[in-house]
């Protein structure tokens, strides 16, 4: 009986502590959105809200706002948003750097693609002259080793 009473007492004197971890683990974010905002693509599968102040992606039916290098999420732009713990947030956010998308908007978004697709295209053109400067060597290299001296 006196373990009881102690356990009882434990758990009673938890309590305040249990609800007092649970203060900020809910944040209500007045984002000031419309139900649908207008959103960006910005990697596969991960949108962002166009020309806003904040970073606010959509991705995997959530929307995820970063906020002190916290994650929080929420179903709709205007529900409150509660927090993440790191593992659960998807990778491909964790990788995006803070502010990067912010402001975002489809040019930025259509510059951002037309300059990646230039700078493929000069590596790949790199690359290829390389190739082609190492099989010009290649070929001189055969061409003084695989001929002797014929006429002596």
């Amino acid at each position: 009986m006196k373990r009881l009473i102690a356990l009882t007492a434990l758990v009673l004197s938890l309590a305040p502590l249990a609800a007092r971890a649970q203060v900020g683990v809910n944040m209500n974010i007045q984002l000031g959105l419309p139900v649908a905002p207008p959103m960006v693509v910005v990697q596969p599968g991960v949108q962002v809200v166009e020309n806003y102040d904040e970073e606010v992606f959509y991705t995997g039916g959530w929307y995820w706002v970063r906020r002190d290098g916290r994650w929080w999420r929420a179903r709709e732009p205007r529900a409150t948003f509660v927090y993440v713990e790191p593992r659960r947030v998807p990778p491909g956010l964790v990788r995006i750097p803070p502010g990067q998308y912010r402001h975002w908007n489809k040019e930025r978004a259509k510059a951002e693609r037309r300059e990646w697709k230039e700078a493929r295209k000069a590596e790949k053109h790199a690359w290829k002259e390389e190739r082609r400067e190492e099989r010009h060597e290649q070929d001189h290299d055969h061409g003084e080793h695989g001929h002797g001296h014929h006429g002596d």
